[in-house]
């Protein structure tokens, strides 16, 4: 019975037709009306924000400035170099140091070396507890507000 597929109900041509026509109409009458596209305010800019005289001519610059500002540019793109760099030998010296530890606990005693190489599970998911619900304000007046409550309640009888 389960793997027996389910027989198929035998439906009225005629009903068939009936809902297919329906569409079709739904579908001619879409077609017949243009859709309303709704402007977008955000989108428009202000005309005033469109004039010649808003728009600041950039400022000649001399030939040494342009070169001063482009030997800054190098100079600031090599500070930052070499602080990414000594980041990296910090964090590789780091690593290295670990691993030498590592490997002496490993010689003095194996036991030592798997309880320290073992993720404490203790540590996360961080739990804090703290206050669950701020104090009144004192003297605060909300802001009144209109809305329909369309909460359902439902009684146990």
């Amino acid at each position: 019975m389960r793997a027996e597929p389910k027989k198929k109900k035998k439906a009225d041509p005629k009903r068939d037709q009936v809902v297919r026509d329906r569409l079709r109409k739904k579908l001619k009458k879409l077609e017949r009306v243009p859709p309303e596209l709704i402007p977008i305010d955000d989108f428009t800019p202000s005309p005033k924000l469109m004039e010649e005289s808003r728009i600041r001519p950039t400022p000649k610059l001399s030939e040494d400035e342009q070169e001063r500002r482009a030997l800054l540019i190098k100079k600031w793109a090599r500070v930052k170099q070499e602080e990414h760099e000594a980041e990296q030998r910090s964090i590789e010296t780091l690593l290295e140091a670990q691993r030498k530890a590592l490997d002496e606990l490993r010689l003095e005693s194996e036991e030592l070396y798997q309880a320290a190489v073992r993720c404490d599970l203790s540590l996360f998911p961080l739990e804090h507890q703290g206050p669950c619900n701020t104090a009144p304000i004192p003297k605060y007046n909300p802001p009144d507000g209109k809305f329909n409550d369309i909460t359902q309640v439902h009684v146990q009888h």
